[in-house]
């Protein structure tokens, strides 16, 4: 299946926790000098005018990245910094009027040993993708399975590996393929660093997701769900979740404190919750 296009949804309260998080977990990757392969297994467009007719007709990006745009003069620390980086994105640094994906948020921070693999296998989204402007010419844009892909690709050839895995969760068998995946990864790079996230809805189908890793006996991962409002029904999107495998050191301390201001300013309705779902083995 493959109808889904994030343009609809660019910039909503979800995109904001996975990119924050995306942000400062590259931030931190790159203190170190080794190479590092990024990986990013459904990359979407690279980034999205707010002004397009997809994006501006359910204008999610209103609930989401505006009210935290607004507020970046009262920022600091983490939530600061990817504000900045934001910033520079627009033609404008005053007006917010594009929202940039993954792809995008990678490029920007790479350096000359590092190497970036786009997979997309929607048509349109992947003639979008192959447009984007991005910051790094050591990338490859591939019309192509992600999660295939990904395995595919390991071992990677440089020291270092790091990888998002954010599907639309179209088709229910998603939620255990991303779990394989993630298995084979460890299986193959034990300390890939390992970026997912996933939609909480009403159904609580995201439980299949969770299960699935548990049973595959996958160690350090940390959760955090940000919570937007109570759910209304089965079908809505009242949240968002992330596990990161191998986070590095007190990055999840770091995040909970930007989540945190993150749930602050989505109002009272809103909340942030997480620990390591699943702490190391002895």
């Amino acid at each position: 299946m493959l109808s889904y296009q994030h343009a609809w949804h660019a910039g909503n309260f979800a995109d904001v926790h996975k990119h924050l998080a995306q942000f400062a977990l590259i931030e931190r990757l790159m203190e170190k000098g080794s190479a590092l392969s990024l990986i990013d297994t459904h990359a979407g467009r690279g980034h999205y005018p707010l002004a397009a007719a997809e994006t501006a007709r359910l204008g999610e990006y209103r609930d989401g990245v505006l009210p935290l745009w607004r507020s970046r003069d009262r920022q600091s620390g983490l939530v600061a910094r990817w504000c900045d980086a934001l910033a520079t994105l627009q033609d404008d640094a005053d007006t917010l009027s594009r929202y940039p994906g993954s792809p995008w948020w990678f490029a920007r921070a790479m350096r000359d040993n590092d190497r970036l693999t786009l997979y997309e296998l929607h048509p349109g989204e992947h003639r979008h993708l192959e447009d984007a402007r991005l910051e790094t010419p050591h990338v490859r844009r591939l019309k192509r399975d992600g999660l295939g892909g990904l395995v595919h690709q390991l071992p990677v050839r440089t020291p270092r590996l790091c990888v998002l895995i954010d599907p639309s969760y179209e088709v229910k068998d998603e939620y255990e393929a991303v779990a394989s995946t993630l298995a084979q990864v460890v299986h193959q790079v034990r300390h890939a660093v390992v970026l997912i996230w996933y939609p909480l809805l009403g159904d609580a189908r995201h439980q299949r997701l969770l299960d699935a890793v548990k049973s595959h006996n996958i160690a350090k991962v940390w959760r955090s769900e940000l919570i937007r409002h109570d759910p209304v029904g089965e079908r809505g999107l009242y949240g968002s979740g992330l596990l990161l495998l191998n986070p590095p050191w007190q990055l999840e301390t770091q995040l909970d404190e930007a989540f945190a201001s993150l749930a602050a300013l989505y109002g009272d309705q809103a909340s942030h919750a997480s620990d390591w779902w699943m702490p190391e083995r002895p």
